[in-house]
């Protein structure tokens, strides 16, 4: 009977989209999956379309959030300091815009247009792939290496609120141990943003 009630909750809390997230997202040292999906600039983009990366930064943000607003120079920066360096920056956008119209599609057009993104910022059409990643907050970043391993999982520093004040740069610190052939430490960190806008 112990077996039977464990096994009902586990069905519970998988087809239950609050808990998808936690029983299937990456940890560090899962191997990503590849996807495809639309950017603002209308063009389809996937992990294998950069046979030559050293690696990806993959981040879940919007346009609504605070926190993602408040990283938006941030990541745009980021973008442009590791794109010389191998590695491709990926945005995605999980939001759904019925819940949250700032997050539809020709809105992040119009924001990338207004900010200057140098990055695929891609929609999450039908939220397919942010389960998959196990991605919960928008900001929420994951590091993989060449091979789509995932390296690092968590927050880009320790300071939202001012870059001025960070004090611990988690991502970038990840992308140096990866430059060293080290494992990044810590791995994994707690993000702090937004909850992933999901249709009820």
């Amino acid at each position: 009977m112990h077996i039977l009630t464990q096994l009902v909750l586990l069905l519970t809390f998988t087809f239950n989209g609050n808990f998808i997230t936690i029983l299937n997202g990456y940890k560090p040292g899962d191997k990503a999956s590849d996807f495809s999906l639309k950017s603002v600039d209308g063009k389809t983009y996937s992990l294998s379309n950069y046979k030559d990366a050293k690696g990806f930064i993959i981040v879940f943000t919007c346009n609504s959030c605070p926190f993602a607003v408040m990283y938006e120079d941030r990541i745009n920066d980021l973008a442009k300091k590791y794109r010389s360096q191998g590695y491709v920056l990926l945005a995605i956008n999980p939001n759904d815009p019925s819940v949250k119209p700032d997050d539809s599609y020709e809105m992040m057009q119009q924001r990338t247009k207004e900010k200057g993104f140098v990055f695929p910022y891609l929609f999450d059409e039908g939220q397919k792939v942010y389960p998959v990643f196990g991605a919960t907050k928008t900001p929420h970043v994951f590091l993989l290496d060449r091979s789509h391993v995932v390296k690092y999982v968590g927050a880009i520093d320790n300071n939202a609120e001012d870059a001025a004040q960070v004090s611990e740069k988690y991502l970038e610190n990840a992308i140096a141990a990866l430059e060293k052939g080290l494992d990044p430490n810590p791995a994994s960190t707690k993000a702090i943003g937004c909850s992933i806008k999901v249709r009820k």
